[in-house]
């Protein structure tokens, strides 16, 4: 995948700048907003059955991914509120995703007049979050927040029938006090339905409010979304505390094994092609992701609950947002199946893989059986979980087009540990707009592939500490 028009640097939000400077544990240092978010993003009664929270899904000691070993062993795809009510793809990890600048589309600098061979014909797009991009941050100004919004309502996940239902939760909450020092009291002033909470209990509830009750029921929304973010942005969230940030600040030096994986992740291993892990502006630490979109041929998950439902059903990635957006529709078909290039910081964060590379490095997952200590987990990965650790993963960026696709497997077979148990690989999900400059013959030893893992397990948040101001002060 060419990404050079990817001319001109990202602008992330201030809370970039904010963020970069330390790990941070609790609520030590926060600014009252990012306190009322972290309440928010932890309150199960913000669904409908009073059973799951943002944080259901995202869980800092997994790296704000779903912790259920279980799940993510096999269909990787976590029910909602409703029982027997699932999406379609893998939660995502919501720290640093925060950083994505607004989604937009980039043809190269036809102002600072390149030459027409230089210009894309096709525009390469970047930002907003979801896999698929469709938080654009076009409504709130940020990526974060118009994420935010969409699990409360929707029916596989938090499934609440109106956002009224969320902003009365939260006003009536126990922390309706802090809601209103962040925004005002104002905020929840609001005249509600006698019937709401019955209502609210309902999949299907109706909600009559008045025009002038609406019009605030939507500003108080957008408030719940805005402090959410604000939560994401955070340094609990986003605490820049891994051994790579521990490096760049001389307080930590590679092992001869993470010193080659970060040498092969630069170079042959071709990596930094869209995890960039450059210094971005001001010299802040690097994201390790470029916010671009891309299809990798992964193949699909048969375990995945939405596919076994719908067995012919193909994830359309980018491609299913585009075609419903005036002026981008005309470039869906050339984004069929791409999906957005995550971070990778805390990717092997919790996992038990993580255990073979470092065990025992503070912030890691502690082997099952250490009393008081959390276990470790499976972790899935991919916009559909179908790889369970990095080491498959890096083998299938080394080898997809090297190895034969499995034959004679039906649709309910092609797992993970058949293909490699077979030495094969399933067919993409998505067959076509396959990237196929980057990855599928890297021509990597199994050393090389270890060395790659170690240095994606050096990218864990926890290994430094924070002062009281907020600094690093080397390891735990």
């Amino acid at each position: 995948m060419n990404k050079k028009y990817l001319s001109k640097p990202l602008l992330f939000p201030a809370a970039f700048l904010i963020a970069s400077s330390a790990a941070l544990a609790g609520t030590e240092g926060m600014q009252p907003i990012e306190r009322l978010g972290k309440r928010i993003f932890f309150d199960e009664t913000l669904s409908l059955n009073g059973n799951q929270a943002c944080a259901s899904c995202h869980v800092p000691d997994a790296g704000w991914v779903g912790d259920d070993d279980d799940i993510n062993a096999h269909g990787a795809v976590y029910e909602g509120s409703i029982e027997g009510e699932f999406g379609n793809r893998k939660p995502p990890s919501s720290a640093y995703a925060s950083l994505a600048p607004l989604f937009y589309a980039d043809f190269g600098n036809r102002l600072l007049g390149d030459d027409d061979e230089e210009l894309a014909l096709e525009p390469l797009f970047v930002g907003g979050n979801f896999w698929d991009g469709r938080a654009t941050g076009w409504e709130l100004g940020n990526p974060a927040a118009d994420q935010a919004q969409g699990p409360f309502l929707n029916p596989v996940e938090q499934a609440l029938p109106h956002a009224a239902c969320a902003v009365y939760r939260v006003c009536e909450g126990d922390y309706n006090t802090l809601f209103d020092d962040v925004w005002g009291a104002e905020a929840c002033n609001i005249d509600w339905p006698s019937n709401l909470e019955a209502e609210c209990a309902k999949a299907d509830g109706e909600i009559a409010l008045s025009p002038q009750s609406s019009n605030k029921v939507d500003r108080a929304y957008d408030r719940v979304a805005l402090s959410i973010a604000a939560f994401e942005g955070s340094r609990e969230s986003n605490a820049f505390s891994s051994k790579i940030d521990a490096h760049r600040a001389d307080l930590y030096a590679f092992t001869e094994q993470e010193e080659l994986g970060r040498q092969i992740f630069r170079g042959k291993g071709k990596c930094s092609a869209c995890h960039v892990g450059t210094p971005g502006r001001g010299a802040a630490p690097p994201l390790f992701t470029d916010f671009t979109y891309d299809n990798l041929g992964v193949p699909k998950n048969p375990e995945n609950p939405f596919t076994l439902d719908n067995p012919g059903w193909e994830d359309p990635g980018l491609a299913g947002f585009l075609e419903n957006v005036s002026g981008f529709s005309l470039y869906a078909p050339e984004n069929l199946g791409k999906q957005k290039v995550p971070t990778l910081r805390n990717v092997g964060l919790g996992s038990c893989e993580a255990l073979e590379y470092d065990d025992g490095m503070p912030g890691n997952a502690n082997p099952p059986g250490k009393p008081g200590k959390k276990e470790c987990i499976t972790k899935a990965y991919m916009h559909n979980g179908f790889f369970k650790s990095l080491k498959s993963v890096v083998h299938f960026y080394n080898t997809r087009d090297v190895k034969p696709v499995c034959e004679d497997m039906g649709i309910h077979d092609a797992t993970e540990e058949i293909a490699l148990v077979n030495d094969c690989w399933p067919q993409p999900e998505v067959d076509v707009n396959v990237n196929l400059d980057e990855l599928g013959n890297l021509g990597l030893t199994e050393e090389e592939e270890d060395a790659l893992v170690a240095f994606l397990m050096a990218m864990s948040d926890g290994y430094m500490k924070s002062s009281v101001k907020g600094k690093t002060t080397g390891p735990k």
